[in-house]
């Protein structure tokens, strides 16, 4: 065999072996093969109807941005569909009208600016906080950027959420993980991990799983959490959408879920919107 020969087998075995790479990295976006805890979705009717009765008499307040009102409107749909919930969506930012059976909210801070956030919503609990049973506040994805201090952001979280318990020890607040986005998927991505380019979405989603990780450990167990990246990241079956880096495995937005990369459409609303009212309704059981 000449050396040209040669040189075109060689090239044949090795496009064989990248060919084989990528399309086990293209299996590897869904699966159970991770060491990721395996998020738990519950149904509607897991709750009984004394669930159901108790959250109706409770007073809410949900401070968000435009995920918020994505999983609001899922809210809205399940509970037309299940005449037993019975809540009042109402948007506001007034103690008034947070009487029984309100689920209240609003928007709070400004987007990309996770400080303004915690600052809006301590500023907002301090003239709501006598009138609410349950607080809860949920950063953007937006917040987190590859750029982000995440410990400073936590830490800072920590400090606001820890103040406003000491003064509103009867409000219970419900720490929320912050969203994901779905990452650039594909032979075009697995090409830019072989050759060592950035993946479209990696970067900042690692900086929200940090956050994320940070929450859970601190509060799991210990206080009511809301995994809303769990549960965004969680197929209907089961499995988890996850990318796999050097530094570990990390989930992400199950593209079914979104319109555009990041924000819920009418499946991924109303499977967030479920697993939030049942943890509502369980809050106190």
């Amino acid at each position: 065999m000449g050396n040209r020969s040669k040189k075109y087998l060689a090239i044949g075995y090795l496009s064989s072996a990248v060919i084989v790479s990528l399309l086990l990295g293209l299996l590897s976006c869904k699966g159970g093969g991770t060491n990721m805890n395996k998020v738990i979705l519950y149904s509607i009717k897991d709750v009984p109807a004394s669930g159901w009765k108790q959250l109706s008499e409770k007073r809410i307040y949900f401070g968000h941005q435009s995920v918020g009102f994505n999983i609001l409107d899922g809210v809205q749909e399940i509970m037309h569909e299940n005449p037993e919930i019975i809540l009042k969506i109402v948007e506001t930012r007034q103690a008034t009208d947070l009487s029984a059976g309100v689920l209240g909210h609003s928007t709070v801070g400004k987007n990309m600016d996770p400080k303004s956030k915690c600052d809006d919503f301590a500023e907002l609990v301090s003239t709501i906080g006598k009138n609410v049973d349950i607080a809860i506040f949920k950063f953007c994805y937006v917040d987190f950027t590859d750029k982000t201090d995440v410990d400073k952001v936590f830490d800072y979280y920590l400090q606001t959420v820890n103040e406003m318990k000491r003064k509103y020890p009867k409000t219970t607040f419900i720490h929320v993980t912050a969203p994901l986005t779905t990452v650039q998927a594909g032979i075009k991505a697995r090409i830019k991990e072989i050759i060592g380019k950035p993946v479209g979405g990696y970067a900042d989603n690692i900086k929200r799983n940090q956050f994320n990780e940070k929450l859970k450990k601190t509060y799991e167990g210990k206080e009511p959490v809301f995994d809303l990246a769990g549960i965004e990241s969680t197929y209907p079956d089961g499995t988890r959408a996850f990318f796999k880096t050097a530094s570990g495995t990390y989930p992400f937005l199950v593209p079914e879920y979104t319109v555009d990369g990041g924000h819920l459409n009418a499946k991924g609303r109303k499977i967030v919107a479920e697993q939030l009212l049942i943890v509502l309704a369980k809050l106190n059981s």
